[in-house]
């Protein structure tokens, strides 16, 4: 497994690691055996990258890591987040980057993961009631006592990463990017290009469905968060089908999987770029990292671009009010 620098202060990890997300929530029933034996199925295969979050769950996702990691802490690199608080309701969530509720959050989740220090810490949405500044502050003291090692955002805009880049460098910005989701090209590569910070990309295979596994909505258990995304609805839906049959002809072509091509096409795009598929099976985790040995070439990735297009999906990527969350 060859390894990647993310961000210019150090940080070192696997060319794909692995969202731990769908092991605990979303996206339907959770079995904690099979997903910590995926987990032990990926340090085998040298993946070092372990992605998580303390609403995941809320919090069962990084105590799952911390039963999976046991004996292990130093072969691994573990992300998490904090800044979205859930509610007793699971369609209400509040956004929180006040500096006391950041470093409250974080021990929580050291004790959860039962680890002494994270080695990649985001803040998950941005909170637009407080300055970056004062999040950004308080994440660099967690980096000064040592509970953390490196820091970065998810889903922030273009001038909320270069404010934040100013008061503490950053080493990650985790977004939604692939075939079917392609916003961070036009203003976000370019920042984090400049500033020199690594791209974690996340659900690369646009949550499973780019695989071509879902033919219908029905083909979701009924605690599957995709029931009630607007790419997984109605006439959404079946238009999107037309474009994974698309992507099943181009890959079939190729002599490799839907799922590898999208992989292997997301890693095509920049070198600062380190896709975190998740899955729960040890056969879809290792049909993920063989994409790391699928080449596209120039030729390929021109005719990609023209039979997919920026903005092919029909539908947004999240209901509204999540939309509203994005890019902040």
């Amino acid at each position: 497994m060859d390894k990647k620098k993310l961000g210019s202060q150090g940080l070192e990890v696997s060319s794909i690691g692995l969202g731990c997300m769908g092991m605990s929530e979303f996206y339907g029933n959770q079995n904690d055996e099979e997903s910590i034996k995926t987990i032990h199925r990926a340090v085998d295969l040298g993946i070092t990258f372990f992605d998580t979050s303390d609403m995941y769950g809320p919090y069962k996702n990084e105590e799952l890591l911390n039963k999976a990691f046991k004996g292990s802490r130093d072969k691994v690199v573990i992300a998490t987040k904090f800044g979205i608080v859930r509610t007793g309701d699971p369609n209400v969530r509040a956004i929180n980057g006040k500096p006391e509720y950041v470093k409250s959050a974080c021990d929580g989740s050291l004790k959860r993961l039962g680890v002494n220090y994270i080695d990649l810490y985001y803040q998950h949405r941005i909170d637009t009631s407080i300055p970056i500044e004062d999040t950004i502050g308080a994440m660099s003291d967690l980096v000064k006592e040592g509970k953390v090692r490196y820091i970065g955002l998810s889903e922030a805009g273009p001038n909320t990463i270069k404010r934040a880049h100013k008061v503490h460098p950053l080493s990650a910005l985790q977004t939604e990017y692939s075939l079917w989701s392609r916003d961070p090209e036009d203003e976000i590569f370019p920042v984090v290009k400049e500033l020199g910070i690594g791209f974690v990309a996340y659900s690369p295979l646009g949550r499973g469905f780019l695989t071509g596994r879902f033919k219908s909505a029905d083909d979701f258990e009924e605690n599957d968060y995709r029931k009630y995304s607007p790419r997984f609805q109605g006439d959404n839906f079946k238009k999107n089908l037309k474009l994974v049959d698309t992507i099943n002809e181009i890959a079939k072509a190729k002599g490799v999987t839907p799922g590898q091509l999208a992989l292997a096409w997301v890693l095509a795009q920049n070198k600062f770029i380190v896709p975190i598929p998740g899955t729960t099976k040890g056969k879809h985790l290792d049909e993920n990292v063989a994409a790391l040995e699928i080449k596209i070439t120039e030729e390929e990735l021109s005719s990609i671009n023209k039979l997919l297009p920026k903005g092919i999906a029909a539908g947004a990527r999240y209901p509204e009010t999540m939309m509203s969350l994005l890019n902040r």
